[in-house]
This record gives structure tokens, sequence and C-alpha cells, in this order.
């Protein structure tokens, strides 16, 4: 696996590792995530508005 291929990877991973916290941090106050973080960790943002208890 080259550099670029390596670095490509853990840039991926930390994408999604912040989205996770923003989720989390948004939902720990109450509040609805952004959609952009939602839609980063696989999850339609529609569904989640769904949700009533989050």
């Amino acid at each position: 696996m080259s550099n670029r291929q390596q670095s490509l990877k853990i840039g991926e991973f930390l994408q999604v590792f912040g989205n996770a916290i923003a989720a989390a941090s948004a939902v720990s106050y109450g509040r609805q995530p952004r959609a952009r973080d939602l839609r980063g960790l696989g999850i339609d943002a529609e569904q989640f508005r769904k949700i009533r208890n989050f």
C-alpha cells in the first residue's frame, strides 16, 4: 500500500470519527445532528428526524 493510499484511508477514518463525535454531541445536548454528519455515517437525515427521543 502506498503512502498516498494509506493517507487517504486515515483521512477517511478521521472524517467518519469526526462525524460520529459531532452527531453524538448534538444528541447529548438534545439537538438534531447536522445532515452532513449523519450522511457521513450512512444515516438518512429524514429518517433520523422521525425519531422522537434524541
